[in-house]
């Protein structure tokens, strides 16, 4: 019998086989086997099975096991002769695994196949890529375009497409944060504390609280030219990021 078997592409011993050549019994390297189980990790190296008896024809348990099973079976086994059946397990799961890395006729001629496959695909894939790029220069041009007029309406819009393909209405939080943390880094400024001060300055003026609490930072960044221009820059980077079609935007 061969120390180390292949089945399902994987290089195996068993319960067995380890058995018969450490000259133990089966029996009590199955509870050796049950006592490695124990821990959860254990089962990933370890898998029940069945073997015929020669002699009554009745079925009895085994275990197939991969090379960490092995070594963490065979750990406990001492003595000069455990050594040399190590060392002969060991030469014997590595040339297991050789053959394994090696590939089948079918293989070679599947691999030929998906080659042609492959290489007409990217031939199709240049293309695409190639009318994709068009477009997209197409769009960013436009979207470059936009001018600061009705700005607020513009940066609203390419938001909600920004969030529509980076998975809808619950994006549309996160894309707007997202907006606002690098108009601050570059306009090097905190608009929650921005926008608490111009709350406070509205309310010593008389306004009501209703008011103060639609007051939003759109409203902060439409205070400052420069905040408003560095936003609108912000939002158009992130609609060429997210190659959204600047189509119906206006100019």
């Amino acid at each position: 019998m061969n120390l180390v078997i292949i089945q399902n592409r994987q290089a195996v011993t068993t319960s067995l086989q380890v058995a018969e050549s450490f000259e133990k019994r089966h029996d009590n390297v199955l509870r050796e086997i049950e006592g490695l189980l124990k821990n959860e990790e254990a089962h990933n190296y370890f898998r029940e099975g069945t073997y015929e008896h020669p002699q009554n024809k009745q079925q009895y348990r085994m275990f197939y096991m991969n090379r960490d099973g092995f070594t963490l079976l065979a750990m406990g086994f001492t003595g000069q002769k455990a050594i040399q059946f190590k060392l002969a397990y060991i030469q014997a799961f590595n040339e297991m695994e050789r053959q394994l890395m090696q590939p089948t006729t079918a293989e070679l001629i599947a691999m030929m196949a998906q080659q042609g496959v492959e290489q007409e695909r990217r031939l199709n894939a240049v293309e695409e890529k190639q009318l994709q790029l068009e477009t997209k220069q197409d769009n960013i041009a436009e979207i470059i375009a936009l001018n600061p007029t009705e700005w607020r309406k513009k940066v609203t819009n390419l938001i909600n497409k920004i969030a529509l393909s980076r998975g809808g209405f619950e994006a549309y939080r996160n894309v707007r944060n997202e907006s606002y943390q690098i108009l601050e880094e570059r306009g090097r400024c905190k608009l929650d504390i921005r926008l608490s001060n111009r709350r406070k300055e509205m309310a010593l003026n008389g306004i009501t609280k209703s008011k103060l609490d639609k007051v939003t930072k759109l409203d902060v960044i439409a205070d400052d030219a420069r905040l408003t221009e560095i936003y609108l820059a912000v939002v158009k980077e992130m609609a060429i990021k997210y190659s959204i079609n600047a189509e119906g935007l206006g100019a």
